[in-house]
C-alpha cells in the first residue's frame, strides 16, 4: 500500500510574542496541540464561559422556540443586549446576543428557557464539560461574572470545548463568524456588531468569543482557517490578546502544514487475498512540520482472516509519528467480492 504525500516548502519560523498568562493553539481536525503556554493552569475565564452556555443550549433546546424574558434579567449587569422583562425572543436570537454582544442578560434567559433555572443549567454545563474531557473546569454561573460566583478553566480545556462545538454545530460556526446581526421583537429592533475585533484584525479569523472581568483579565477563544487548516486559539489573562493571537496563528501557519495522511477514496491493499476487498470510512488529516514528514509511518494490522461478515471490521490502520501512535482507523471488508490467496502485509511510509 502506498500513501502519497504532497511536499511544500515551508517558510522560516517566526517569533511568537505571547503576552498571555496561559494559552494554546490546537488543530481542529486531529486535536494536536501546536503551541502551549501554561495550558493546564486553572484561571478565571470571564465571558468565554458563554462558549459552554451556547453549547448546552444548542444541544438541549429547540433554538427556534420563542421564550419570554422574566425576573432573571433584573439582577444582571455588565455587557447586555438590554432585553426587557416580558419581551419575546427566540433562543437562536438570544445566542447571537450571547456571542456577538456577550449579553449577560441573554445568558440567564437562555438558562431559564433550557433548564427552568440557572442552577439546573449550570449542572448541565458541568456535565457537558466532564463528558467531553474538560478535567480542570468548574462552572458556577452561565455568564462569567465573577464577583459572587466564579468559573474556572484552563486554556487546554477551553480549546477542547471550542474544537468540540465548532466541529459539531454548523449553527455555532455561523454565529461566531457573524459580524452584524439585526432582528425585531414584539417590543423593539436590534442591531448588533460582533465584539470580537480579531474578525477584522486578522483576515484568517473565522470567529470566536471574547471575555473580560477585572479579576480574570482579557480572555479570548478564537478560530482561524488558512488553506483548509483550521486552528483554535485560547488566551487567558492577556492584555494584548488580539495581537498575541494574530502572531501565534502566523507562527503556526509558518511552522506547520496540513497533510492528508489517509484517503478513504484511494485506499487499497496490495496483497492478493484482500485486494479490492478492504475499505475505510474516514480520511485522516494531520498538521506536520517539514522535518516530521519523513517520520510518519502507517501500518495495516489485519486481525480477522476468515469467518467474517460483510462490512465487518477486520483490522486497523495504525499511524505513528516518531514511533508514537497518533491515530487508528478501522478497516472493513466487503466479503461479497471473490477471495484470493492471502499474504501477510507490513508496510510503512
Amino acid at each position: 500500500m502506498i500513501f502519497l504525500f504532497v511536499f511544500f516548502f515551508l517558510p522560516f519560523n517566526v517569533f511568537a510574542n505571547d503576552t498571555s498568562r496561559s494559552s494554546i493553539l490546537m488543530d481542529m481536525d486531529s486535536g494536536r496541540i501546536l503551541y502551549s503556554k501554561n495550558m493546564n493552569e486553572k484561571r478565571l475565564i470571564a465571558s468565554i464561559t458563554k462558549v459552554m452556555t451556547a453549547t448546552v443550549a444548542l444541544e438541549n433546546s429547540n433554538i427556534n422556540k420563542k421564550v419570554t424574558a422574566g425576573d432573571e434579567i433584573l439582577d444582571m449587569y455588565g455587557t447586555s443586549i438590554y432585553i426587557e422583562k416580558g419581551e419575546k425572543m427566540s433562543i437562536k436570537d438570544l445566542l447571537y446576543g450571547l456571542i456577538l454582544r456577550s449579553g449577560n442578560d441573554a445568558a440567564v434567559v437562555i438558562a431559564k428557557a433550557v433548564s427552568n433555572d440557572e442552577k439546573s443549567f449550570v449542572k448541565l454545563m458541568n456535565e457537558t464539560a466532564a463528558r467531553i474531557g474538560m478535567k480542570n473546569t468548574i462552572f458556577h454561573n452561565c455568564h462569567g461574572l465573577d464577583e459572587e460566583t466564579k468559573n474556572y478553566s484552563t486554556a487546554y480545556d477551553m480549546a477542547i470545548l471550542s474544537r468540540y462545538i465548532y466541529n459539531k454545530s454548523s449553527t455555532y460556526r455561523k454565529i461566531i463568524n457573524t459580524y452584524k446581526y439585526t432582528l425585531a421583537t414584539d417590543k423593539k429592533s436590534y442591531l448588533w456588531y460582533n465584539r470580537n475585533e480579531l474578525l477584522k484584525k486578522y483576515k484568517y479569523c473565522i470567529g470566536g468569543k471574547t471575555g473580560y472581568t477585572p479579576s480574570a483579565g482579557k480572555t479570548l477563544v478564537s478560530v482561524a482557517s488558512k488553506n483548509n487548516f483550521t486552528v483554535t486559539a485560547v488566551s487567558i489573562k492577556d492584555s494584548n490578546h488580539y495581537d498575541s493571537q494574530k502572531e501565534l496563528y502566523e507562527y503556526i501557519y509558518a511552522k506547520y502544514r496540513r497533510y492528508k495522511i489517509v484517503d478513504k477514496n484511494h485506499f487499497s491493499f496490495d496483497e492478493e487475498y484482500y485486494k479490492d476487498k478492504l475499505y475505510i470510512k474516514e480520511d485522516f488529516f494531520y498538521p506536520l512540520t517539514e522535518d516530521e514528514l519523513t517520520k510518519v509511518k502507517t501500518l495495516v494490522k489485519i486481525t480477522k482472516l476468515q469467518n467474517y461478515k460483510n462490512n465487518e471490521k477486520v483490522g486497523i490502520i495504525e499511524i505513528k509519528l516518531n514511533d508514537e501512535v497518533i491515530k487508528t482507523i478501522d478497516v472493513f471488508v466487503n466479503s461479497k467480492k471473490k477471495k484470493k490467496n492471502f499474504l501477510s502485509s507490513l508496510f510503512s511510509r
